[in-house]
């Protein structure tokens, strides 16, 4: 079974280069990126994290830009990485569905293969999970079969740029609305499966995955085997690269106290089943 890692973000050469100028550009890149700290990685850069760490194929794409038209650059640079490296990069689409041109742009990334949309992020973008503009794109996808990740944040806890603590509620309403489409809820959902364990709410968010970004930063590493008993088909792995190291979220991982079967299907299995690789 491939080891996939379901959420990695790449940017361009000249965006990084020219880093200064998109800070001032997005108010919430600006947010996220201010820190000299904070990495940036492009394609070429991803791939050879994913050597030297044993990953086969990573989820990735660019930055949930509130600027439709940075939005169809980050795509592109996701689509051309994505014809480079075909059988390691599976990119999904950023849009803004605020935006009057996201209907088009998802359309446009879809027909040229694009595995899914996102990493959405509301916050940033001027709307929210109730918004009609997101339930629209969310049709929209569901049409084509692909899933929607979204960033989701801990409604407690401590405070980091790009934390968004409103997303529970509004979170499990979307996914109920929407029983015919599929949701990736990025970092853990903000701890949203844990409700899982109420049969009511499992069998509402049946459409509902989750992955581990970022989750050496938020959380104790109990909560691979925690996701891995309430629920084992739907917990992806999830680096967050090039926040965190995919060698060092590996270790992690292995580290933790789980199965054979637990350990291939997060590392990769319930990823493959999600996307329909070799279908």
């Amino acid at each position: 079974m491939p080891v996939i890692d379901f959420h990695t973000h790449i940017f361009a050469p000249h965006v990084i280069a020219n880093r200064e100028v998109y800070l001032q550009r997005d108010r919430w890149f600006g947010q996220l990126y201010a820190s000299p700290q904070a990495k940036m990685a492009t394609a070429d850069q991803l791939i050879s994290a994913m050597n030297a760490a044993g990953v086969d194929c990573a989820v990735t794409f660019g930055f949930a830009w509130a600027d439709q038209g940075l939005i169809r650059e980050a795509n592109d640079y996701v689509l051309e990485s994505m014809a480079r490296w075909p059988d390691r990069l599976l990119g999904f689409a950023e849009v803004n569905p605020a935006a009057k041109s996201a209907a088009a742009e998802v359309e446009r990334c879809m027909q040229r293969g694009m595995w899914g949309l996102g990493e959405l992020m509301p916050d940033g973008q001027g709307y929210t999970f109730d918004s009609p503009q997101l339930h629209e794109v969310v049709e929209q996808m569901a049409h084509w079969e692909r899933p929607v990740l979204l960033h989701c944040g801990e409604p407690i806890g401590h405070r980091y740029p790009g934390k968004s603590c409103c997303t529970l509620e509004p979170l499990y309403r979307l996914a109920v609305r929407h029983p015919d489409a599929t949701f990736v809820a990025a970092h853990w959902g903000g701890g949203l499966f844990f409700y899982e364990l109420m049969p009511e709410v499992r069998q509402a968010l049946h459409n509902v995955y989750y992955d581990s970004a970022a989750s050496l930063l938020l959380y104790a590493d109990q909560v691979f085997n925690l996701a891995n008993q309430v629920i084992p088909s739907k917990a992806l792995f999830a680096t967050d690269y090039p926040l965190i190291s995919q060698e060092r979220f590996l270790r992690r991982v292995m580290h933790a106290a789980l199965n054979a079967d637990q350990v291939s299907a997060f590392l990769g299995g319930n990823a493959a089943r999600l996307l329909k690789m070799g279908v």
